[in-house]
C-alpha cells in the first residue's frame, strides 16, 4: 500500500526514530510472506482498534496506492480465445467508426451532420469485450438475466456487435440517428424508439448510476417478497469518470453499501478526459473516486496498468517507479497518451533515473505499447470475475483507459476527441492499419463495414459466447407473460359514495382508502408497491407500516419507540412499503424500477409513489422523462397539491405548475381531481389500463389536504371523467331581470380545490346577479387539451371529410353564455383548451401565476385572485363583453366584494 504524496505524516521527511520503522515494516513483511495478505490485514485492523483504544484516533487514508489492486499471481485467467476476441473488438471498433463517419458524410444539404461518438467506445471496447463474452447472461430458464446499463456515448459500438450477430441489418446501420422513416438506430440508449433493445436510458449522465442502484436493491425487495427469484441477477453500471461529477451519480453510493448490495457492480471508465478536456487535470481522479466508494463501504477494484507493467512494477524494489505513478496528475497521464514513447521515456521514467533504467531496454515504441489496464482484455477478465464472485457489498471498478483508443493523431488523448465524428481519408487509413481489418486500399473510400463470413472462426465464437449465456444482449422484454384481472370498480364503492354528514374526507383519504383495498386483493394485492418519502404521516398513511410492513434486508433489530401503537413503525425483511427517507430523486428511482418490472422481471407490479406535488416533476423532472423513455406504468400522486392549499408552507411546498409540467411528458396522464369517486374512477382505469391492457403509460393525480363533503359518483358519468370534463352541477332556474326575456347563462369550469370555488360562485351568481351558471367539473386540463389537438390535427390532414369536434366543444355545445375557467395552477393550464371552446364564445381563465406564500386558505385565493368572488367578477366582465351586462355591474361587484382592483399583480408581488 502506497501512501498518499499529499500527505506528509509518516514520510521519510518527519521519521523521528527511521530504524524503528523499518523493524516494524519488516515485520509485517515477514507476516505478508509467511501467512498471507489476509493475515496482514486482520493485525493492522486489529493494531488500528488498539490504538483507538488508546486515544490515537488520527484518519487515515481510504486510498491504496497508484496501482492494480489484483496482484498477477491472483488474477483469473480468461477461459476464452483472447486471440479471436481482439479481432472481434477491431471489427466492432471499425463498425463503430464507420457507421459514424458514414451518417456524418451524408445528406450535405442538411448540413451533414448528425452527430455520434467514437472516442468513448474506443476507449471501453475491451469491457465490452470481456461482458458480453463471459459475463453478462440474457434472461433464459433459470436465469433472470442481468442488468446492463450502458453509458450512453458508446451506442455505436454496441450496434456494432448487434450487427455481427445478425441483430441488425446493414440498412439500420447505414440509418443511424435517422429514424423517423422507422429504419434507423437511435442516438442513444432508448426504450421508447428501439423498445425490444435497449432496456434503460442512460444518456442523461448521472441518472444510470442513480437509477442502477434502485434496481438492484428492487431486485433484492422482489426476492425477499417471493415474487422472483432474483439471487443469481447481476446489475452491471457502465458510468464515465466525468459522469461521476453529476451529484446524482455518487449520490445513492451509500444506500448500495447499507443494504449489501452485492448484486450491484459498477464499472467507471477512467480516460481521465470527459466532453471539454480533463477530469481532474491536476488531480488523479481514480484516486478521488476509490476514496468516496471505500469511504462509503463499497468493495473497490483499480485496474491501471496492463501486463506489459508487471515486470517493471515486481522490479520496483525501492518505490520508486510506484512513487512517480502517484505523482503525475490525470493532466501529465493524458499528455503522455496524446505524444509518443519517446516523450513518456522523457516526461514520465524520466523524472528518477531508477525508472530511466528500468526501460533503457525498451524502444520507444515498446514504451509507448505500455498499455492501460482496461486495455489488457486479461486482466479486464479478472477484474470482472473478482467484482462478480464479492459477496457482502457493492463493488466498483476503476479502469484505466485512454479516449479515443486507436484513433491516432486526430483523436487518442485529445480534448476535442469527445466531438470528433468525422475522419479523413488518411485518418481512416491509418485507423484500418492500426487493427487489421481486411478492407483493401481501393474500397476504403467508401468505408464499407465489415463482417466476416457465418463459417470463420471469430462468428462461430460470437455466437457461441452468447449461446452460452442465455441469448443476445441488450435485449427488452415489451410486455409481461403473466396477466391480472383488475377487481371491478364497485369493489372501491368506499370512495363513489358519498360521505355521510359530519364524515367529510380528502382525496388524499380517498387515495389512501382506495389503497387499502386493493392491498386486499389476493392477487393484485401483493404486486403493489406503496413508496413513500418520509411524509407517511403527512398524507395519512401510517397506518400501512403495521399492515404491510416496510422493506428493510436486515429486518427490524430494535424495538420501534411507538411499539405500544396500533400503527407502530415495523421494518421487515419481506415489508411491502419501500420508505426512502428525506430523498425525492431515490423514491423516483425506486417507482421506475417497479414501473418497469413487467420488462425487467417478467413481473407487473403495481407501483404508487405519493410526495409533496411541489417536489415532483420540477425536483425529478428529467427522472420523469427517463420513466416515460423505459415505458413506465404505475402512479405517481402529488400531495397537498396546487398554490393555495397548504397553509403556512409557502413559496418552497405551493404547487402551481406540476401539471404543466407533466404534460410535457407524453405518455403521462394526468389529473386533478376534486372529489372521492373522481380518484377512484381514474384509479380504477389506470388500473385497467396499465396492468391488465399493459398500455404503455403512466399516471399522475394530485391529491388535497382539505376535508369535504364528496357528492359520489353520477352513474355514467365515468367515460366523461376521464376524458376531462363532465357536468356536476346543473344550472339553477333564475328568474329573468324586469324586462329580460330570460336570465344571462354562463358556464364555470374548475378543477382540484378550486372547482368548489365555482360551486360557491355558482350560488353567488344567482343570489346576487341572477345569473344562471352551471358547473363543471374538469379533472384534467391535459386530457382535454390532447383530444383537441388530436381533432385538429385530424382536420388539418382530412379536409375532405367529417371534421371531428373536440371533446371540450362536444360538452359545450349545448350550452350557451361565456365560459370561466379556474383552477389552483397556473393560468397556462386552463389557457391549454382556448382553441376548442366553441366559437363566438367568450373564454376567461383564472389561475395562480406567481411565487406562493404563507397564509390561511381563503386569504391565498383571494392573493392569487382564484376564489369565488375573482370568478363573480370574471363571469360579470363576460357577460358585459358580450353585451349582455353593462360594465357597471361588473364595477359593482367588485365594490361589493371588496376587491382592491389596485393591487400589485400576484405575478409580481
Amino acid at each position: 500500500m502506497s501512501a498518499n504524496p499529499e500527505n506528509t505524516f509518516g514520510s521519510a521527511a518527519n521519521d523521528a526514530d527511521a530504524q524503528e520503522t523499518r523493524e516494524w515494516m519488516d515485520a509485517l513483511s515477514a507476516v505478508i510472506q509467511s501467512e498471507g495478505p489476509e493475515r496482514a490485514h486482520f493485525l493492522l485492523e486489529q493494531l488500528l482498534e488498539h490504538a483507538r483504544q488508546n486515544s490515537v484516533d488520527l484518519p487515515f487514508s481510504a486510498n491504496t496506492g497508484y496501482v492494480n489492486t489484483l496482484e498477477p499471481e491472483l488474477e483469473a485467467r480468461s477461459p476464452g480465445n483472447l486471440e479471436i476476441e481482439q479481432r472481434l473488438r477491431a471489427y466492432m471498433r471499425w463498425n463503430a467508426m464507420a457507421m459514424v463517419v458514414k451518417a456524418n458524410r451524408l445528406h450535405p444539404a442538411d448540413g451533414g451532420d448528425l452527430g455520434g461518438h467514437i472516442g468513448s467506445f474506443a476507449s471501453l471496447a475491451s469491457m465490452f469485450g470481456a461482458g458480453f463474452n463471459h459475463f453478462w447472461h440474457a434472461e433464459s430458464e433459470g436465469h433472470g438475466g442481468d442488468c446492463l446499463y450502458i453509458q450512453g456515448h458508446v451506442s455505436p459500438g454496441i450496434y456494432a456487435r448487434a450487427y455481427l450477430e445478425g441483430r441488425l441489418s446493414e440498412e439500420q446501420l447505414l440509418n443511424f440517428r435517422q429514424e423517423v422513416d422507422g429504419k434507423g438506430l437511435s442516438s442513444y440508449p432508448h426504450p421508447k424508439l428501439m423498445p425490444a433493445f435497449w432496456q434503460f436510458p442512460t444518456v442523461s449522465m448521472g441518472l444510470g448510476p442513480l437509477m442502477a442502484i434502485y434496481q438492484a436493491r428492487f431486485l433484492k425487495y422482489l426476492h425477499a417478497r417471493g415474487i422472483a427469484n432474483t439471487e443469481n441477477r447481476k446489475v452491471w453500471v457502465f458510468c464515465g469518470d466525468g459522469e461521476m461529477d453529476e451529484v446524482e451519480s455518487l449520490g445513492a453510493i451509500g444506500l448500495a453499501a447499507r443494504e449489501k448490495l452485492d448484486n450491484l457492480i459498477f464499472v467507471i471508465n477512467c480516460n481521465l478526459q470527459r466532453l471539454d478536456g480533463p477530469v481532474r487535470g491536476n488531480g488523479k481522479i481514480i484516486q478521488e473516486l476509490e476514496g468516496e466508494f471505500r469511504g462509503a463501504n463499497w468493495n473497490v477494484i483499480k485496474l491501471i496498468w496492463g501486463k506489459g507493467w508487471d515486470a517493471l512494477l515486481a522490479a520496483d524494489k525501492d518505490g520508486a517507479l510506484r512513487k512517480i505513478m502517484m505523482e503525475c496528475n490525470d493532466g501529465d497521464y493524458q499528455s503522455f497518451k496524446a505524444n509518443d514513447g519517446a516523450y513518456v521515456r522523457k516526461n514520465f521514467f524520466g523524472r528518477d533515473p531508477r525508472t530511466l533504467k528500468m526501460v533503457e531496454h525498451l524502444s520507444d515504441d515498446e514504451v509507448w505499447n505500455l498499455q492501460r489496464g482496461g486495455h489488457d482484455s486479461q486482466k479486464v477478465y479478472a477484474a470482472f470475475h473478482a467484482a462478480q464472485k464479492h459477496e457482502g457489498q457493492p463493488t466498483v471498478l476503476l479502469v484505466k483507459t485512454v479516449k479515443g483508443f486507436g484513433m491516432g493523431k486526430i483523436g487518442e488523448g485529445k480534448n476535442n476527441v469527445h466531438q470528433t465524428k468525422k475522419l479523413g481519408d488518411e485518418d481512416i487509413k491509418a485507423f484500418r492499419d492500426r487493427f487489421n481489418i481486411p478492407i483493401p486500399d481501393s474500397q476504403l473510400a467508401e468505408i464499407p463495414f465489415y463482417k466476416p463470413a457465418d463459417d470463420t472462426p471469430e462468428m462461430k465464437y460470437l455466437h457461441e459466447r452468447r449461446k452460452a449465456l442465455g441469448g443476445y444482449l441488450p435485449h427488452r422484454r415489451v410486455k409481461a407473460e403473466e396477466s391480472f384481472t383488475v377487481p371491478a370498480l364497485e369493489t372501491f364503492k368506499a370512495v363513489l359514495e358519498p360521505t355521510a354528514e359530519g364524515r367529510e374526507i380528502s382525496t388524499t383519504q380517498a387515495y389512501v382508502r382506495f389503497l387499502t383495498q386493493l392491498l386486499r386483493d389476493q392477487a393484485l394485492g401483493p404486486r403493489v408497491v406503496p413508496i413513500l418519502v418520509d411524509e407517511a404521516r403527512t398524507f395519512g398513511m401510517e397506518g400501512l407500516f403495521r399492515q404491510i410492513g416496510i422493506y428493510n434486508p436486515a429486518g427490524q433489530q430494535y424495538t420501534p419507540v411507538d411499539k405500544d401503537q396500533v400503527m407502530y413503525y415495523k421494518e421487515d425483511k419481506a415489508g411491502q412499503i419501500l420508505q426512502e427517507g428525506i430523498n425525492e430523486a431515490g423514491g423516483m428511482s425506486s417507482w421506475i424500477a417497479a414501473a418497469t418490472s413487467y420488462s425487467t422481471n417478467n413481473r407487473i407490479m403495481v407501483p404508487f409513489y405519493v410526495y409533496y406535488s411541489m417536489f415532483g416533476f420540477q425536483r425529478i423532472g428529467d427522472l420523469a422523462w427517463a420513466a416515460g423513455d423505459m415505458q413506465a406504468r404505475g402512479f405517481l400522486l402529488g400531495g397537498t397539491s396546487g398554490r393555495t392549499t397548504l397553509n403556512g408552507e409557502g413559496l418552497q411546498h405551493e404547487d402551481g405548475h406540476s401539471h404543466i409540467l407533466a404534460n410535457t411528458i407524453p405518455n403521462c396522464v394526468s389529473y386533478d381531481p376534486t372529489f372521492a369517486h373522481e380518484v377512484g374512477v381514474i384509479l380504477h382505469h389506470g388500473l385497467k389500463r396499465m396492468v391488465e391492457k399493459q398500455d404503455n403509460v403512466y399516471y399522475y393525480l394530485t391529491l388535497l389536504n382539505e376535508n369535504y363533503a364528496m357528492p359520489g359518483l353520477q352513474p355514467g358519468t365515468e367515460e366523461q371523467i376521464l376524458k376531462g370534463m363532465y357536468l356536476c352541477k346543473q344550472g339553477p332556474v333564475v328568474k329573468p331581470a324586469k324586462g329580460a326575456k330570460e336570465a344571462p347563462t354562463v358556464q364555470l369550469l374548475g378543477s382540484g380545490t378550486i372547482l368548489r370555488e365555482s360551486i360557491a360562485a355558482q350560488e353567488l351568481l344567482e343570489k346576487d346577479w341572477g345569473i344562471s351558471a352551471a358547473v363543471w367539473s374538469c379533472p384534467s386540463f391535459n386530457e382535454l387539451t390532447r383530444d383537441g389537438q388530436d381533432a385538429d390535427r385530424w382536420n388539418l390532414l382530412h379536409p375532405t371529410e367529417t371534421q371531428r369536434v373536440s371533446f371540450v366543444a362536444q360538452q359545450l355545445s349545448a350550452s350557451t353564455g361565456p365560459v370561466v375557467a379556474s383552477t389552483d395552477y397556473m393560468k397556462a393550464y386552463a389557457e391549454q383548451i382556448r382553441p376548442f371552446i366553441p366559437k363566438g364564445r367568450t373564454y376567461k381563465v383564472l389561475g395562480t401565476d406567481g411565487f406562493g406564500r404563507s397564509d390561511f386558505r381563503s386569504k391565498l385565493r383571494e392573493h392569487f385572485e382564484i376564489n369565488r368572488h375573482f370568478i363573480v367578477v370574471a363571469t360579470l366582465k363576460a357577460l358585459a363583453e358580450d353585451g349582455t351586462l353593462p360594465a357597471s355591474k361588473v364595477a359593482e361587484a367588485i365594490k361589493k366584494y371588496g376587491i382592491n382592483a389596485d393591487k400589485v399583480n400576484p405575478l409580481y408581488a
